[in-house]
């Protein structure tokens, strides 16, 4: 009987599954937590150079001016109706239980049910941080001629838009967050833009609203990446292979963003006041830089569930 007929001489046999990556996952925390810290530094000196200073209760008031003789802060806008109704429908309390159920169910499918639960819970902390806030923070009266001591900011709208798209960026796979962030991005900016128009926000409100989004996205994110027994990349997954494509997929969106801007640019600024115009697209830029540095920096991460597979003896 030959030896050959019974063993496979010099061939592989066939191992175990290789095993996640957990470097990224490691390095990706810090990075996560240095950036929630950043966004709640932004936050603070957004809140103290616009509410506490001169210059910053003035800038408010020139972006978004009062109607004359004290009135409201409502555009003169074509887009003032349609700004009504967007808020309208997305603060309706079944719009966001419809969403924040979204959030679950894709979590829930792709395994990553942790991550839904956490995405879930930044935007109810979001909203209750930024009533909180507008509750306690005063404005003082620096005899500001368009500005007034009542106190919005941070909006619990654009807080409450930015977490819950930053909610479903945890709960989809790596390679498909790219594909949200671009039209998530766009709508936030709708929504921002919305609260602005409508007279609801000045344009410090709705920039503090993104950074209280991001920091609690960054915490939230931070605490899943680095829990014990998280799923990571697979390896090599955190190398060039992987940050090639990602950063091909977001010069792409950005350039398909600046041709959005071209298009939609010119219509705009026939229907809205030249302020209002700059205040949308000054919160649209954080919108997207916040956007894209929560993709990258989860490019290495996945936070779906392990599957338990069973090993033959």
């Amino acid at each position: 009987m030959s030896i050959g007929s019974s063993y496979s001489v010099g061939r592989a046999t066939p191992g175990p599954p290789p095993l996640p990556d957990t470097r990224a996952a490691v390095s990706s925390s810090p990075r996560l937590l240095a950036a929630a810290v950043c966004a709640l530094l932004g936050l603070a000196l957004t809140g103290a150079f616009f509410v506490w200073t001169y210059p910053g209760q003035w800038l408010d008031g020139v972006l978004l001016p009062r109607a004359e003789r004290g009135g409201g802060y409502a555009q003169q806008s074509s887009l003032l109706d349609p700004a009504r109704s967007v808020l309208a429908a997305f603060g309706r309390t079944t719009t966001l239980a419809g969403l924040l159920g979204a959030v679950l169910l894709v979590g829930f499918v792709g395994r990553r049910l942790l991550a839904g639960l956490a995405g879930v819970g930044t935007v109810v902390c979001a909203v209750l941080v930024a009533g909180a806030t507008k509750s306690a923070l005063l404005r003082p009266d620096l005899q500001v001629e368009t500005s007034t001591t009542h106190n919005s900011f941070p909006s619990g709208h654009v807080a409450a838009a930015m977490t819950l798209l930053l909610a479903f960026l945890l709960v989809l796979p790596a390679r498909a967050r790219w594909w949200l962030a671009l039209p998530g991005a766009a709508g936030v900016t709708v929504i921002a833009g919305a609260t602005m128009i409508a007279g609801w926000h000045r344009f410090s409100d709705a920039l503090g609203g993104v950074l209280l989004g991001v920091a609690l996205f960054c915490l939230a994110a931070a605490v899943l990446a680095g829990r014990p027994g998280a799923v990571r990349s697979a390896p090599g997954a955190a190398g060039a292979g992987v940050v090639r494509p990602g950063l091909t997929e977001g010069v792409v969106g950005l350039l398909a963003l600046g041709c959005v801007l071209l298009l939609v640019v010119p219509g705009l600024r026939a229907a809205m006041p030249p302020g209002a115009l700059v205040a949308v697209l000054a919160v649209a830029v954080p919108v997207v830089l916040a956007v894209g540095s929560a993709v990258y920096l989860l490019r290495s991460v996945d936070l779906a569930r392990p599957v338990n597979r069973s090993t033959k003896g």
